[in-house]
């Protein structure tokens, strides 16, 4: 890879100076995983208006979207404008961009002193090919945002409530079993069963759907 196959822009300003057209400039495919609403904010086309004719736009966000001030309401307008939306079980590994298939975008973890955040803009075919190939996987087995925000069962029970809000949390089994006076048998076998209701394949999964349906039900 050469130096002219990668550019590295440091902030949301020079990313939006530099990449902003190329962002505007998509016309076949635009695939965008976000770990926060915030991410690509300053660059990325905020679609306030309908997707030119032929251009497939895919966002995939973490479950924490709907936690983020405004996060329900931009989903609503790019669900508006024709975008698809999946949620993810979990925040993607890697919160990048690719455009056309020839180009993509990688955002470097925040620094923790708070530095400027870098992005990458990579033109290599190949890394361009793997980048996509990441979100694909990604997208499959992520859920459809109509689906995601869809309660999965109609009505808790304050046991399954209690276990909910367990979850949310983090508590070990001992220590959520120790307290709400329960074995650890019995509070074992009521994930189980809330799990398979949530269609949630692990417990980090589990919490995080939790987490989400505590944030937006008022009867848990």
């Amino acid at each position: 890879m050469t130096a002219k196959d990668i550019v590295t822009l440091r902030g949301e300003a020079e990313l939006a100076r530099r990449a902003g057209a190329l962002f505007e400039g998509a016309r076949r495919e635009f695939l965008c995983a976000a770990g926060e609403p915030e991410t690509w904010s300053a660059a990325a086309p905020r679609a306030r208006r309908p997707l030119p004719p032929g251009l497939v736009l895919r966002k995939l966000y973490g479950p924490g979207v709907f936690q983020d001030l405004g996060g329900r309401e931009l989903l609503d307008r790019l669900a508006g404008a024709g975008a698809e939306i999946r949620i993810s079980p979990a925040p993607p590994a890697h919160e990048a961009i690719v455009i056309d298939r020839r180009l993509a975008v990688l955002a470097a973890p925040r620094s923790a002193t708070g530095e400027p955040r870098t992005y990458s803009v990579v033109q290599e075919p190949d890394v361009v090919a793997g980048v996509r190939a990441l979100f694909e996987t990604a997208w499959e087995t992520s859920t459809d945002l109509a689906t995601y925000r869809r309660t999965p069962f109609p009505q808790l029970g304050e046991a399954e409530r209690t276990v909910l809000r367990s979850l949310a949390t983090g508590h070990t089994d001992e220590t959520a079993s120790r307290l709400l006076g329960v074995s650890l048998r019995t509070y074992r076998r009521r994930v189980a069963a809330l799990m398979e209701a949530l269609g949630a394949r692990s417990r980090f999964q589990a919490g995080l759907r939790a987490r989400e349906i505590l944030g937006r039900r008022t009867d848990c």
